[in-house]
């Protein structure tokens, strides 16, 4: 059996995060509220009693803010309080508009919002693709978008 260079297991794990997640370069640039248009997605980037609050995804195998796309019809507050139902099982919480994103890779691009939640109590996480949710002081080192939920977070926290 040969032994596999340092190069080749950097290589394999790479490979790995990008069947992972699709998006293993995905960058993002912040704008004012209202900047950018059309709107695809809404990501939240929530707090409870101080504290980020991100959900594990179950295929990804990485932690993620709630979000996803904003469908016909819907508002982009409407979006941001439904998928952080869907993706946290929070009903309760105070929704902040934050800032407009432009999120990039090599795959396209596409626009978005960005909303703090500030989470009051807890509820049952439904079924669907995330499997736990928990609370942190700092980034898990697993983050499904590591170079854009950093970013995010920050703008939020200065709204807050």
């Amino acid at each position: 059996m040969k032994k596999q260079s340092f190069q080749d297991i950097v290589l394999l794990l790479y490979e790995r995060v990008y069947k992972m997640t699709g998006h293993h370069e995905l960058q993002c640039k912040v704008y004012p509220l209202d900047s950018l248009k059309p709107l695809r997605f809404v990501v939240v980037c929530s707090f409870y009693k101080g504290r980020m609050l991100l959900s594990y995804h179950r295929d990804h195998q990485s932690w993620e803010t709630q979000g996803g796309h904003i469908e016909q019809g819907e508002t982009p507050e409407e979006a941001a309080r439904r998928e952080l139902f869907e993706e946290s099982g929070v009903n309760d919480a105070e929704m902040i508009p934050v800032c407009d994103y432009y999120a990039y890779d090599s795959e396209g691009s596409s626009n978005g919002r960005v909303y703090a939640a500030v989470i009051h109590t807890l509820g049952q996480l439904p079924p669907n693709e995330m499997s736990k949710v928990q609370t942190f002081e700092s980034f898990p080192d697993n983050l499904t978008y590591p170079y854009v939920t950093p970013v995010l977070f920050q703008e939020a926290v200065r709204k807050l």
